[in-house]
This record gives C-alpha cells, sequence and structure tokens, in this order.
C-alpha cells in the first residue's frame, strides 16, 4: 500500500516538510537494522480525533529501546504531546501514526559507539493493511517455511527494525504462494504456532479462546492485550496456550490482532476453509466501538488529540 503524504514529519525535535525529512545514506540503522518503531491508530470519535493506547504504544518504544541498547534522547511526555501535535499539524481526523528511533551518522562499525540516535514521528491516512474487504470476509493464510526469531537470537519483545526482516520473508514467501498473510512456527522446532509477520493469532474452539503465550517469541501485542480484555469483558473465557499447526485446522474460527490489522478474520488456512465465526464478528464489533469512542467502558484508552 504506498503512503500518502502528509504536510510535516516530527524529526529530532523539529517540524520538517515530509519531503525533507530525509538522513544520510551512511546511518547505522540503514546497514544494521539498528532501529525500534511503533505502529500506531489514530480515530475519529464523537469527541474529535483521538489516538489508541498512545501512551502505552510509547511506552512499548522506549522499552524496545532499553532491550536493544538505544538512549532515545527525549522524554516520553515529549513524545506524547510531539505525536498529538502532528496529528493536529497534518489535520487528520484519523491516521496510522509510526514513531521511529534509530541509531544514525557517525561511523559504521557493528557497535554503533559513535553514533547519534534519531528520533522520528511520522503519520499518514492508511486503510485496511490486508487490503479492502479483509475485515470483512477474511483472509487467507498459510503456515510459512521461516521460523520466528527465538527469544536468544533477538529478544522478540523489542519490536526492532532488524526483526522484521523475518516478517518479510514470511509475506513474500506467502504472496508468492496466493494467500494473503503469513503465520510463523516457532524456531524450536516443536511446531508450536507464534504469531503473524505484524499480527497476533487467535482460535476458537468450543466457545473457549486461545492464543499463543508470550513465551512462544510473540510480540507483547498491545491490541491483542485490548482484544483479551474486551472479549472478557463480554463473558469470553480467554486462555494463553501453546497451539500447533492441527489448532488452525480444527479451529471454529481464527482471526488476527495488530494495530494495523485491527481484528481481522481468517477465512482459511493452507486452503482449509474455517469461515468467519460469531465471536470473531463480536471481538471485532466491540474493539472498533472501543477505538471509535463509541464504548465509554474503554474511553480511558484513548488519547484525545485536542
Amino acid at each position: 500500500m504506498p503512503l500518502s503524504a502528509t504536510e510535516k514529519i516530527w524529526l529530532n525535535g523539529e517540524f520538517v516538510d515530509w519531503d525533507a525529512a530525509k538522513v544520510h545514506v551512511t546511518v547505522h540503522a540503514l546497514h544494521y537494522g539498528t532501529g525500534v518503531f511503533e505502529g500506531i491508530r489514530c480515530y475519529e470519535t464523537p469527541d474529535g480525533a483521538a489516538i489508541f493506547r498512545l501512551r502505552d504504544h510509547l511506552q512499548r518504544l522506549y522499552d524496545s529501546a532499553r532491550i536493544v541498547h538505544i538512549e532515545i534522547p527525549y522524554r516520553l511526555d515529549e513524545l506524547v504531546e510531539a505525536t498529538r501535535e502532528l496529528v493536529r499539524v497534518n489535520g487528520l481526523a484519523s491516521c496510522y501514526i509510526r514513531p521511529l528511533a534509530f541509531h544514525g551518522y557517525g561511523g559504521l562499525a557493528v557497535g554503533p559507539v559513535t553514533n547519534s540516535v534519531d528520533t522520528a514521528i511520522l503519520c499518514f491516512p492508511w486503510g485496511a493493511y490486508l487490503g479492502d474487504g479483509s475485515q470483512e470476509n477474511g483472509i487467507t493464510a498459510a503456515i510459512s517455511s521461516i521460523r520466528r526469531i527465538g527469544p536468544n537470537v533477538i529478544p522478540h519483545a523489542a519490536k526492532a527494525t532488524g526483526v522484521y526482516l523475518n516478517s518479510m520473508l514470511a509475506t513474500l514467501e506467502a504472496r508468492r504462494a496466493g494467500y494473503d498473510e503469513a503465520i510463523l512456527l516457532t524456531e524450536d522446532g516443536g511446531g508450536a504456532i507464534a504469531d503473524g509477520p505484524g499480527e497476533n493469532v487467535f482460535v476458537v474452539k468450543n466457545g473457549l479462546v486461545m492464543t499463543p503465550p508470550l513465551a512462544t517469541s510473540i510480540l507483547p501485542g498491545i491490541t491483542r492485550e485490548s482484544v483479551i480484555a474486551v472479549l472478557e469483558s463480554l463473558g469470553h473465557e480467554v486462555a494463553e496456550r501453546p497451539l500447533i499447526r492441527t489448532d488452525l485446522y480444527l479451529a471454529d474460527e481464527v482471526f488476527m490482532t495488530g494495530t494495523a490489522v485491527e481484528v481481522t478474520p481468517v477465512r482459511a488456512v493452507d486452503d482449509v476453509e474455517l469461515g468467519v465465526g460469531p465471536v470473531t464478528r463480536e471481538a471485532q464489533a466491540a474493539y472498533l466501538d472501543a477505538v471509535h469512542g463509541r464504548d465509554e467502558r474503554w474511553s480511558a484508552w484513548l488519547d484525545r488529540v485536542g
């Protein structure tokens, strides 16, 4: 999906024109993937634009940075206000927001001892990540031959730029084979389900909602956490437990969650047809009510742009 340019990007403490937000070709992150990022959505609500769980997302950015030894040169509160102001400056009622911190100019040794840390925030309009109709009709997924990186290879709790080469390879493999998305297994050879390239996975079977635990090398998804809370509020039992590929084939329903995909049904896995079920629809509707400010129970999740 091509980017839709907006007027301004926040870069190292200043608002700069979209086309002027540039870095040198020798920045460390370009060569070694030494960056961390977040994906956040801002939604149009009855009270104006509101960013979903802004502070939680930015806290995860700082947590990721700590794990991979990047010292972000701004306080969290500064990035919170910079994000709000960026949405205001660009005049967007709804958008996708991408904060990014990375080792920049200063040397090409593997260890970024002399490199600066650059920090940027951009926002732009972005629709359904997996294509028009994906949330309504569901997507197809395939179990990937690419395994999820193990926790002692690169810490999976860090949303680090270099880690997403793993996700990219799984995505391209699935797309070349004619599927919408991939599902990765853990790298230990045990056959456990990890997650999608940018999504967490949920399975519904006999009324029980299940999702892989954090120990399966998955990112601790903020949307995942939110959907669990929403489902439990609706009376559903949600269990974190290891799942294998046949759990997907024999499921009553499968869906994925993430900032980009929100709540997206998986209608088929490896050509095993599942359809789109009622629990998925209920989770999807309740989550969208929460992020759009239509359910006051979750109002604390919304950061008003003002």
